[in-house]
């Protein structure tokens, strides 16, 4: 195994579960100083509201030992012998180096976050938040820091859950925003609500705007980021553009990649055209069950479930990973965001024509206590009324509703049957007619209306 956190671990703990150790021997290799923990719980812990680092841990190597996995932490391997059926890893700390043979290979590499290239960007004070030690990091600097400033590079996941965490912690917050509106993942007008309720939350939006710089005081330590127009003082920076697969590695042992850099496997994650290679996590691409397309998507969730098929076939079962409609849910503050399936540039790309519609609902019976707004976008393919995608922002009780979306998206529904799901209903959890049904009436009558 090569890569001991969700889907590495989630695989060596799967096969040792079905073979013993006289059976089959597991040895994974971990170049950091954590495994099995939630890099998706960190914003939340530099944000307070997770007290202690240990918390994000599932499982210690300890743990993982007292299993009989030979697990090698802060010990990264730096070559795949393919041909030779073995691997080349480099003690981190001594550098000494040794080969170790496999019959069967996992690659669980992960993603990186990515760093741009430019002046001053590994100055002290600029974090980027991957890895637990990336979260403890950022969290020593906003307890020395002498100013109450951060900016955030980026309006992505990461970058608009970092946001509220220094919010959290007092900070003064800008967000960096290459795009027209935060949240790329989210159609512009679904973007543009995130963007006036960050706005509201007191979190400075500049959008349209590439940072090119950060500037450094006499110290060396970033003081400022600069655009093409503007110059925005920080005490800190968070990069939070994104991740892309880590998998130069892989690349580097002629293995195949996708479009997006990462791996391309079989249903079973076996990397196509090599029979005792297995890879999972946030290092390969999937197939997306609306588009038909491969896409490469870095969420906890996938890599524990290609860990576990991963795992079942290496230990001798079989196993397969079907794909992913591209769910996926955050918050900043007590505004909540999900979307699932396909934005209108994603239907344009792939030739399907689509209709597309926007509700205006309430969390609750109106008349109920906390009722709370919400805005639920839904698009269909046009003259079929097949349901392509969902896009909910709101405040309490939003964002999980997207579950309904991404279970008639798996089911290939069409708008006009999701209008008939038996969805529960009372005054305090929804109002009669639930928002996703209502977005599905609408679509499904648009759907009608232009088949006439």
């Amino acid at each position: 195994m090569i890569g001991a956190d969700a889907a590495g671990m989630s695989a060596a703990s799967q096969a040792r579960r079905l073979r013993g150790p006289d059976e089959l021997e597991i040895v994974a290799f971990e170049r950091g100083h954590f495994t099995s923990f939630s890099a998706c719980g960190i914003p939340y812990w530099v944000g307070g509201q997770v007290a202690e680092r240990d918390q994000l841990i599932a499982r210690t190597p300890e743990e993982h030992r007292d299993r009989d996995i030979d697990l090698r932490m802060r010990t990264e391997v730096t070559e795949i012998d393919v041909a030779g059926g073995r691997v080349r890893a480099r003690d981190v700390d001594s550098g000494a180096e040794s080969w170790t043979s496999y019959d069967k290979l996992v690659i669980a590499t992960g993603a990186r976050p990515i760093r741009p290239d430019m002046p001053g960007v590994d100055a002290p004070g600029v974090h980027g938040v991957q890895t637990l030690d990336d979260g403890q990091a950022l969290l020593d600097t906003l307890t020395r820091a002498r100013g109450r400033r951060a900016v955030v590079v980026g309006a992505g996941y990461i970058g608009v859950e970092m946001a509220e965490a220094l919010i959290n912690r007092g900070y003064e917050v800008t967000v960096v925003n290459r795009g027209a509106e935060p949240m790329s993942t989210l159609d512009p007008d679904m973007g543009r609500l995130v963007h006036e309720a960050m706005e509201g939350l007191g979190i400075t939006m500049v959008n349209d705007a590439e940072v090119t710089e950060v500037l450094t005081g006499d110290d060396g330590r970033a003081r400022a980021v600069a655009t093409a127009d503007a110059e925005y003082p920080a005490d800190v920076v968070v990069l939070g553009i994104g991740v892309r697969p880590q998998t130069s590695l892989a690349a580097a042992a002629g293995l195949p990649l996708g479009e997006h850099g990462g791996l391309l496997t079989d249903r079973a994650m076996r990397v196509r055209g090599h029979e005792n290679i297995w890879s999972g996590g946030d290092c390969v691409e999937v197939l997306d069950l609306v588009s038909g397309q491969e896409r490469h998507i870095a969420l906890g969730t996938h890599a524990n479930k290609h860990g576990q098929v991963v795992g079942t076939n290496v230990g001798g079962g079989y196993a397969t990973f079907p794909g992913v409609v591209g769910t996926a849910v955050s918050k900043v503050c007590d505004l909540e965001i999900a979307r699932t399936g396909l934005r209108e540039k994603d239907a344009r790309r792939v030739g399907l024509r689509f209709e597309a519609v926007t509700v205006e609902s309430t969390s609750r019976a109106g008349y109920y206590p906390n009722a709370s707004p919400m805005t639920v976008k839904m698009l269909a393919e046009h003259r079929t009324g097949r349901l392509l995608g969902v896009q909910i922002v709101g405040r309490e009780g939003a964002a999980k509703r997207v579950d309904v979306a991404a279970v008639a998206l798996t089911a290939r529904m069409t708008v006009e049957q999701v209008t008939a799901l038996d969805l529960g209903y009372a005054p305090p959890f929804s109002p009669v007619w639930d928002p996703v049904l209502v977005a599905a009436r609408k679509a499904a009558k648009k759907v009608q209306d232009n088949a006439r």
